[in-house]
């Protein structure tokens, strides 16, 4: 049986990562709940999974730049409604310092997101908190999901971590569009890999999360024009590999990557920059 069976278990694999990053000394985050949401079978995926251990940092990074970003704009842009789509195990609603009046919004497949909230129902969420079970690829579905919640509030960010590399090109543009149609929804968190880091991440998990029904699609070189002609503007940018410095969690040899980035031409560098983005969209008018 392979170690990932379907795209959801890759929700317990970076719990795992989030656990072992919060029992560190020095965490840079503190996920109380990590250890039990990933429970033995996301151990199982880091034990098993080739190189799973060395490529921690850049989820471990991704998962605090996210924590800054979400922080910031809720207490700068006066967002009244965070909608996270494919939670997953995400438990910002639970850690974060967040306002309580607040609302945040959970949707993922019932299996995943069912396993979150009866694992946590002792929990008390820091805002208020609601979880929807809901397939995003049924497009009615995602589409009368999109109008009701945007109807019901007025500034609204919108996250989307670790979905977008598992969905083809044409349904990324569907979902750009379904948000759009909101108005809403003014921002949109979201990672974004290039066609490098694809190739390199297909070569290291293709084959295993092939396997496991989890394949990765989707990667963009150029996300300003790519987004801007779905409507919405690129306002920041932040390369993993940049903020893994600042934050002390680099990949091993990070300070030769560092020094390739120094001497190599600036098209070269700034493509190795972007392999892994933290990107924050806002919404054309």
């Amino acid at each position: 049986m392979p170690p990932i069976e379907n795209v959801s278990d890759t929700a317990r694999w970076i719990a795992a990562y989030r656990a072992t990053e919060s029992e560190r000394p020095d965490a840079i985050f503190h996920d109380p709940f990590a250890r039990r949401l990933a429970g033995t079978h996301g151990e199982e995926i880091v034990a098993t999974l080739p190189r799973a251990q060395e490529s921690s940092w850049a989820l471990v990074v991704r998962t605090k730049v996210f924590d800054e970003i979400v922080l910031e704009r809720v207490r700068r842009d006066d967002i009244d409604l965070v909608l996270n789509l494919a939670a997953g195990l995400d438990t910002r609603a639970w850690r974060l310092d967040l306002p309580r009046t607040l609302r945040w919004v959970d949707v993922d497949l019932p299996g995943i997101l069912n396993y979150k909230t009866d694992m946590l129902r002792d929990e008390t969420p820091r805002c208020a908190y609601e979880a929807i079970t809901a397939d995003l690829t049924d497009a009615s579905v995602r589409d009368a999901l999109f109008t009701q919640l945007g109807a019901s509030a007025s500034r609204v960010l919108v996250i989307t971590e670790g979905l977008l590399v598992y969905l083809e090109e044409s349904q990324v543009q569907e979902l750009a569009r379904a948000l759009h149609a909101a108005s809403s929804f003014r921002w949109w968190l979201t990672d974004l890999s290039n066609h490098k880091l694809l190739e390199l991440l297909e070569k290291q998990w293709g084959a295993t999360l092939s396997r496991g029904n989890a394949p990765m699609k989707f990667a963009v070189d150029h996300p300003e024009s790519f987004f801007e002609a779905l409507g919405w503007r690129v306002v920041e940018l932040h390369s993993a590999l940049v903020e893994a410095h600042r934050l002390k969690r680099e990949m091993r040899m990070g300070w030769f990557t560092r020094w390739m980035l120094r001497i190599s031409p600036a098209k070269q560098a700034e493509e190795i920059r972007r392999m892994s983005m933290f990107t924050v969209l806002e919404r054309i008018e």
